[in-house]
């Protein structure tokens, strides 16, 4: 007789389970299913998506085999490349298509949390909580509106299901349970390399919530072959993305410690207050006070030492805080991958260790106050309308790239990026001022040159043109990239033929049509060939299409 009421309240709580699940995906879809009436952006979508032919041809025998051995846009993801190759089959360059399915990635992961963490910890609403929080905050926003990030939905998924197979190896520890934890494992890596601290996080978990406290010498060598699986993936993507890694002169290793402490303090900020987001922060090297960099460091560790030192604290406290810190270590450029200082994406795994922490140290804390239970549910509640609302708002400034670009650069200063991209979508008299200001930010980036001289040298109105600035900007932009670019070779040959320099123009033009046709572009060779007759006539170039923003 007593098995019934069991049976009875383990259906009941199923049923609620499906309930909350079903719940969590209809939230996750009325924040972000307007996004597939999105536009791609021109933020690294062409080169993930749009103007990658590998890509764009679908699934083929030769596109699968350079998923796997080929270098897609500076990172190996082999899986995560095969999902923008199959959306490319289906939807072909339809946006709705791709945006769609980031939609979908992302609410599968939100619900396999939710599940993941339900089992862990026998917790139904605290889990419940933190999958919404993941769902619907804000700085989820960069990962599931932009196609280029469908690598971090794609993660997501086999993340939440790589913590699944592992409760379930804890529970039957046998051969074939681990053989599914290694490959969903696998996939993930393939999805993302960043997942390579999973198997410590597994040690954490092993801790809390699944108590196995037998020791670390029985614990580890299970661990050994997710760890050996993670070394791979750190190697391979360290020979792909060894082209990208910023130069140490660049960022030297002092500052890189500096804006890793501020990262982690950054994103902290951003949880409790997740305002003035974008799709880009540059490096603001001298704008960050010293003391605030100490202040930072210093708390990190003093919360690290306290969290694990003492003995009173709660065991998810470490786990969360350990959770956080383990998974952002390796998007916090300590080994410096492209220019900008920190990005809302990266915070899309690390920051669920300390939604963890916040929901379950604030549930124990007032479940025993009088009316804790009604206050503690209407405060979650508004948290999540709140966050919903933002969110939604966020989500709309990456319905278009000028959309984007025009937000980053109310939201950010200094940011050559976001003025360079903005400038590129205006006609050219327009960008002028944009290109300018990511002068101003930047002195030593070469595209904005490159871009201000091209406009300065060709634009039809003489009222715009200036053979002069622009042939100094061409030159600089030019030694700014060892004269190895011929699309700034392209520009320098025009500027010198607007400032009457005929003859180095010609000399500088054939430059560039020998390292186009070396390197096989035949579009910019084609053109090349037509400026060079244009220049042995004494014929200045006109880009008419500087009347008219970029198509």
């Amino acid at each position: 007789m007593a098995s019934e009421p069991l049976k009875t309240y383990r259906l009941r709580r199923n049923l609620l389970a499906a309930v909350i699940g079903v719940a969590l995906v209809a939230l996750t879809w009325a924040v972000f299913g307007r996004t597939t009436a999105h536009e791609f952006v021109d933020y690294d979508d062409p080169s993930y998506v749009t103007a990658e032919p590998k890509v764009s041809a679908g699934l083929t025998v030769e596109s699968i085999r350079w998923a796997f051995i080929g270098n897609h846009s500076g990172n190996w993801h082999p899986v995560t490349t095969l999902s923008h190759m199959l959306d490319a089959q289906l939807y072909g360059m339809n946006p709705a298509g791709h945006h769609r399915t980031n939609v979908v990635l992302h609410s599968a992961a939100v619900l396999f949390l939710f599940l993941v963490l339900r089992q862990m910890t026998v917790s139904q609403w605290r889990s419940a909580f933190v999958a919404a929080v993941f769902a619907i905050h804000p700085l989820r926003v960069e990962s599931v509106a932009w196609v280029a990030e469908r690598k971090d939905v794609l993660s997501g998924v086999f993340f939440a299901l790589t913590l699944g197979a592992y409760a379930r190896f804890v529970r039957k520890r046998d051969v074939a349970s681990y053989v599914v934890l290694a490959v969903v494992f696998a996939l993930g890596l393939m999805s993302k390399g960043t997942l390579v601290t999973v198997p410590f996080l597994l040690l954490l978990l092993d801790d809390w919530p699944l108590r196995r406290r037998v020791g670390l010498i029985r614990l580890l060598p299970e661990k050994v072959p997710l760890l050996l699986m993670s070394g791979a993936t750190c190697v391979v993507t360290l020979m792909v993305q060894s082209h990208t890694i910023s130069t140490l002169e660049k960022l030297p290793l002092t500052w890189r410690l500096s804006n890793a402490c501020l990262s982690v303090a950054t994103y902290i900020w951003q949880m409790f207050s997740p305002a003035k987001l974008a799709p880009f922060y540059p490096h603001l090297r001298d704008q960050i006070p010293l003391w605030l960099v100490v202040v930072c460091g210093a708390g990190i560790l003093g919360v690290t030492v306290a969290v694990t030192a003492l003995r009173r604290v709660p065991p998810y406290v470490p786990v969360g805080w350990l959770w956080y810190l383990g998974m952002l270590f390796p998007v916090l450029g300590l080994v410096q991958v492209g220019l900008q200082a920190h990005a809302d994406r990266y915070t899309y795994l690390p920051q669920i260790g300390l939604y963890v922490l916040v929901t379950w140290g604030v549930a124990d804390a007032v479940r025993s106050r009088p009316f804790g239970l009604p206050w503690l549910s209407a405060a979650a509640v508004a948290v999540l309308a709140a966050l919903a609302w933002q969110a939604t708002h966020q989500t709309g400034y990456w319905r278009n790239s000028e959309a984007l670009w025009r937000r980053a650069v109310v939201v950010t200063s200094r940011n050559a990026v976001a003025q360079t991209n903005l400038g590129n979508l205006l006609p050219g008299a327009d960008a002028i001022p944009h290109y300018e200001a990511a002068l101003a930010a930047d002195p030593e980036s070469a595209l904005p040159m490159n871009n201000l001289a091209w406009v300065l040298a060709t634009h039809p109105d003489y009222t715009v043109r200036n053979g002069t600035r622009a042939s100094e900007l061409a030159l600089k932009a030019a030694w700014e990239t060892d004269a190895s670019d011929p699309v700034i070779l392209r520009t320098l040959a025009a500027a010198y033929s607007e400032a009457g320099q005929f003859q180095e123009a010609a000399r500088i033009g054939r430059e560039a049509l020998a390292i186009a046709e070396q390197q096989e572009n035949s579009a910019l060779a084609s053109d090349l060939r037509n400026q060079l007759a244009d220049i042995e006539r004494r014929v200045p170039l006109r880009d008419h299409s500087l009347l008219q923003p970029p198509q």
